[in-house]
């Protein structure tokens, strides 16, 4: 088990400069969320407060130390994440630890993120998808790039808005069941949201994500070109025409 316990790194004028940058609103996220939020303070070191729902194992990993993702710690997490139904691990997608780092700040949790359900090898997801629809034949989990968490106390809807305003990934809203999945393949959200629901999480309507009504929003576009400037995979979030016609189980869970 790993605590953060980093010492930064950076020169003194970019460290002055970074403090400026951030300044008040820095100080206001490590005051909303004391476990994950004190790594804003730290020279982007992130750490992990985390429940697995199967194996009621519990870690507290600190995966990321002065913007560098740690190799043991990296490790610690592939086996904390294993498929637990056959003890087997893989390599997880070190982004998806950002993805849920980011989401748990934004919802300002201070509860350790439950995992409902990370790696699942192929045995185990074919097992899964024979017995269910909701389970796609191919899915990120398998990948090593998804994950389905809860965080008790707080609603899933707040869980699901900050995925989707990440607009890194998937975010898949399972409302009933009471989690969230989130992935790091194409920008996407299933169910999709009303147009009046897309538009009060995105008022200036500069979104990938689609409305049910399958018609973008006003800053689609913006949106759509500042992804691409930073490589994000939109392959899905740009097919307004024939995604609609793609059961929410087929792309992922």
């Amino acid at each position: 088990m790993q605590r953060a316990q980093s010492r930064g790194q950076w020169s003194a004028p970019k460290l002055l400069r970074t403090f400026v940058a951030f300044g008040a609103a820095a100080l206001a996220l490590v005051s909303q969320a004391p476990g994950t939020q004190d790594a804003v303070a730290n020279g982007d070191t992130r750490s992990l407060t985390l429940f697995h729902t199967h194996t009621k194992e519990s870690v507290t990993v600190t995966f990321r130390r002065n913007g560098t993702y740690d190799a043991a710690a990296l490790k610690q997490l592939n086996w904390f994440l294993r498929d637990w139904r056959t003890n087997e691990p893989t390599q997880m997608d070190p982004q998806l630890f950002d993805i849920v780092w980011a989401v748990y700040r934004d919802v300002g949790a201070d509860v350790p993120i439950h995992i409902i359900s990370a790696y699942r090898s192929p045995e185990t997801n074919g097992m899964l998808h024979r017995r269910s629809r909701g389970v796609a034949e191919r899915s990120q989990h398998m990948l090593g790039k998804a994950m389905d968490i809860s965080l008790p106390g707080i609603d899933m809807n707040r869980v699901r808005a900050a995925g989707m305003r990440l607009q890194h990934g998937g975010v898949g809203f399972y409302g009933s069941s009471g989690f969230v999945h989130l992935d790091v393949a194409g920008v996407r959200a299933w169910p999709r949201m009303t147009r009046t629901q897309l538009a009060r999480l995105f008022p200036d309507g500069k979104t990938v994500h689609l409305p049910s009504d399958g018609k973008p929003l006003s800053g689609y576009e913006e949106a759509k070109a500042e992804l691409l400037a930073r490589r994000g995979n939109v392959a899905l979030a740009m097919q307004p025409l024939w995604f609609d016609r793609i059961q929410p189980w087929a792309l992922d869970r």
